[in-house]
């Protein structure tokens, strides 16, 4: 999906901050996170629909936010979409008489946050690319969630490492649908991405990219 949240190689929007210290500057934020894993638990919707649910938000308020304000939209845009609160509830912060959701307790979570969630998968299907082989990143504009920022379409890079077949997160945040498709880690030069001119010296780049992105160079 092309949106504001795509950033990369932008101009204008300032050096990073490095000067917070601390996982949560304000106690809400620390609410926010803790609601979004605990929304997350009751199984509605996985990891890619979250992530492109926080896509969606309009890009004046996606650049006038903060970070835990796109997580908060993104988990009021999933409450909605799945059926678990109304627009009424939303807004009066009133949730009426609702029955019980089947909510993780409390004992569970710290089990469940360190089993994780494994994206890695078994398949049968060959990988296409070897290492040291020389790929172009697709030239493509999709209309939903991706794992492929826009700087990076278009440019030659080499494979570096297979990381073996993963869960497909396009795919997986539209449909929900679990498909193995094979990762490569892919080195790219600081000149093949930003330009001869502007690309700092000895740089390179090493971007996650999945099979599906990508075409051997001939």
């Amino acid at each position: 999906m092309n949106s504001t949240h795509d950033l990369g190689g932008t101009h204008g929007h300032g050096p990073i901050d490095r000067s917070q210290g601390v996982d949560f500057s304000s106690d809400w934020e620390r609410k926010v996170f803790g609601m979004t894993l605990a929304c997350g638990m009751l199984g509605k919707w996985n990891l890619d629909e979250s992530r492109h649910a926080r896509e969606t938000m309009k890009p004046g308020d996606y650049l006038n936010s903060s970070y835990y304000e796109h997580w908060l939209h993104g988990l009021e845009v999933l409450l909605l979409a799945k059926g678990l609160i109304s627009e009424q509830e939303l807004h009066s912060g009133n949730p009426g008489n609702k029955e019980a959701s089947g909510a993780v307790s409390a004992d569970r979570i710290p089990g469940m946050l360190g089993k994780g969630a494994p994206v890695s998968m078994k398949t049968d299907q060959e990988p296409r690319f070897q290492l040291n082989q020389a790929v172009l990143v697709r030239n493509f504009n999709p209309k939903f969630h991706t794992r492929a920022p826009r700087y990076i379409r278009g440019r030659r890079g080499v494979v570096v490492h297979h990381h073996g077949a993963h869960v497909f997160a396009d795919e997986h945040a539209q449909t929900g649908e679990k498909i193995p498709v094979h990762l490569y880690c892919v080195r790219f030069e600081g000149e093949e991405v930003w330009g001869t001119e502007d690309a700092e010296s000895r740089v390179a780049l090493h971007l996650d990219l999945f099979e599906s992105y990508l075409d051997a160079v001939r």
